[in-house]
């Protein structure tokens, strides 16, 4: 059973910010490696921001500046804060391990649409 819930999306003009958050199980998020990945209608699911047990991160250039990605690690759980949102981040946004992504191990949560007007 996968354990990973997503919550904080919604519907916002362009502009807006919103937070994700992503509560993980203890066994998918310690030590781990997180990221936040997006899938936009017709399109591939996307990694669109990392960060390491160690808090380093990493994101797409099209989200730099924008979007940041945190973990609380005492609760197993990884943020991502958007700001200044496009019509283009428009997408079903999921949170996983990056290796058990990678490996396409395990399944996905259910996602939290983020839904973007202009």
């Amino acid at each position: 059973q996968v354990q990973l819930v997503e919550s904080g999306g919604g519907l916002v003009q362009a502009g807006g910010s919103l937070r994700l958050s992503c509560a993980a199980s203890g066994s998918i998020f310690r030590d781990n490696a997180m990221g936040w990945y997006r899938q936009a209608p017709g399109k591939q699911r996307e990694l669109v921001a990392s960060i390491t047990s160690r808090s380093s991160t990493n994101y797409i250039d099209s989200v730099k500046g924008r979007f940041t990605i945190s973990r609380d690690n005492a609760k197993n759980t990884v943020y991502l804060e958007m700001n200044d949102l496009k019509p283009d981040d428009t997408a079903v946004y999921y949170c996983n391990s990056v290796i058990r992504a990678k490996l396409a191990i395990g399944g996905w949560g259910q996602g939290t649409q983020v839904t973007v007007s202009s």
